[in-house]
């Protein structure tokens, strides 16, 4: 049986996580984010989506 291919998210650092609980800090972290501006993808899953929701006044997320 031939796999699906999982859409793609580019996800964006625009706002510092400074100044915001550690909790939210680590999910950034978790993301592969760094720097402000950088950009990771990652497979479109419940997991990352509900990671997205978490910060999401940090990030910009784009599907591909």
């Amino acid at each position: 049986m031939a796999k699906k291919k999982q859409q793609q998210l580019t996800i964006t650092l625009v706002k510092s996580p400074i100044g915001y609980t550690k909790r939210q800090k680590n999910t950034v972290r978790a993301l592969g984010l760094r720097r402000m501006n950088q950009s990771v993808s990652h497979e479109d899953t419940p997991v990352i989506r509900g990671m997205i929701d978490k910060v999401g006044h940090l990030v910009r997320v784009e599907e591909k």
